[in-house]
Order: structure tokens, then sequence, then C-alpha cells
């Protein structure tokens, strides 16, 4: 079972990754490709983050999975956003 703290610490793992590619989202959009090397780590960093989020969601017990879940739900939008991004 996932202990409490282990999901804390991917939740706050997650609204960091979340939030790195919010800035490189801003970045990437006035200044179209500049930043290109950074855009590319935030998304990987959001991928990284979903992933360790479906690992851990196999031993998480049922209000954790809903935690989870509604985390990969806001890692997937962001992740979404930034793909469709023309920059």
């Amino acid at each position: 079972m996932a202990t409490r703290q282990s999901v804390d610490q991917l939740l706050q793992q997650c609204e960091d990754a979340i939030n790195l590619a919010q800035e490189q989202y801003k970045q990437a959009a006035t200044q179209e490709h500049y930043t290109d090397g950074d855009f590319t780590n935030a998304l990987q960093a959001l991928e990284d983050a979903y992933n360790d989020l479906a690992k851990l969601a196999f031993s998480a017990n049922a209000q954790q999975r809903d935690q989870l879940h509604r985390m990969r739900l806001q890692l997937q939008n962001v992740q979404n956003n930034m793909i469709l991004l023309d920059h």
C-alpha cells in the first residue's frame, strides 16, 4: 500500500512539473522557438510525473487512486496544451 507521504511527494512533484510546463508554455507562446530545449524538458517532466502516477496507483487505496487520477487529468491537460501549441 502506498504511504501518505509517498503520495504527497508525488503530488508535489506533479505540481512542480505543471508549474514548470506552464512557464515554458507562456515563454514558447511569446518567444516562439527560442527555448525549445527547456520546452522539451518541461514536456519530459510531465511525462515522467504521469508515469510515476501510473506506477503508484497500483499500490494506492481508493482515495489515493482518486487523488492520483485527478492529478493525472491535470497533467494530461497541460501536456495536451503544450503539444498543440504552434510555436
